[in-house]
């Protein structure tokens, strides 16, 4: 699927391009996809000069899923001092958390496809092995603790989604108090290789240059436009594509 889209970047952008293909889930349950995209990177940041690459211009890129590797990718290699750091990374329409499952975008758009507010969450659930029977107590916010709410309230809100986003139709949810089962059986959800608008402020600070591309019509807008903010709140520059027109898998 993948295969002519990664050519034509090759083709236009005069790069070299590695597709990774990292094992699925469910016969590979998560996090084997991220350890696969993130060796892949390690060892071409090591050997990019043997594929006439200069190690210092090499970007990571991914989208809707693809885009969450990329980011944890991204955060995983901030700290490595063994490895030349990463010259950008590009989140084409990426999934970034699941804190809040009502922000306006999973509002307006929970029945656009090809991404419908409830399949991008049973994907989520069978990623990390989870019963599908919760997926309404997860809408609801059940599975995130009080601390959590406390702590994710400065990253994940709807208070910082842009009011030109909120005009089709958006309404607060109201709030449901936390399950101590479903917390529990959400732990994965909260790790910033699954969720990776979750990392802490001292990762964020170091990432890359970054570029975002989102699409109006699509229930993963809102996870762009909070990264972009927390990006920019820690100074690093963000490139934001947005397609007015676009929807989920336009690319």
């Amino acid at each position: 699927a993948y295969e002519r889209t990664c050519r034509y970047f090759c083709r236009k952008s005069d790069s070299v391009v590695v597709c990774v293909e990292y094992r699925l889930a469910p016969e590979h349950p998560f996090p084997a996809q991220f350890e696969d995209c993130l060796t892949a990177a390690i060892h071409f940041l090591r050997t990019a000069q043997e594929h006439g690459v200069d190690p210092s211009r090499v970007a990571v890129c991914g989208d809707s899923s693809g885009g969450t590797l990329t980011a944890a990718v991204a955060q995983a290699l901030v700290n490595r001092r063994d490895l030349p750091r990463l010259r950008a990374q590009i989140l084409i329409y990426p999934f970034l958390q699941c804190v809040d499952l009502n922000l306006p975008s999973y509002q307006q758009n929970e029945r656009i496809p090809i991404l419908l507010k409830e399949r991008t969450l049973a994907l989520g659930m069978k990623y990390i092995n989870m019963d599908l029977g919760l997926m309404n107590e997860l809408f609801k916010g059940c599975h995130v603790s009080e601390d959590r709410r406390l702590k994710y309230q400065k990253w994940v809100s709807p208070d910082y989604i842009p009011q030109e986003f909120k005009k089709r139709g958006y309404k607060p949810s109201p709030t449901y108090l936390p399950s101590k089962a479903v917390c529990e059986v959400a732990e994965p959800m909260f790790d910033p290789v699954f969720s990776p608008l979750l990392a802490e402020d001292s990762v964020i600070a170091q990432l890359p240059e970054t570029l975002i591309l989102t699409c109006e019509f699509d229930v993963l807008r809102d996870d762009g436009l909070l990264y972009k903010k927390r990006l920019e709140d820690h100074g690093i520059k963000v490139t934001w594509c947005h397609l007015q027109e676009g929807f989920h898998g336009a690319v």
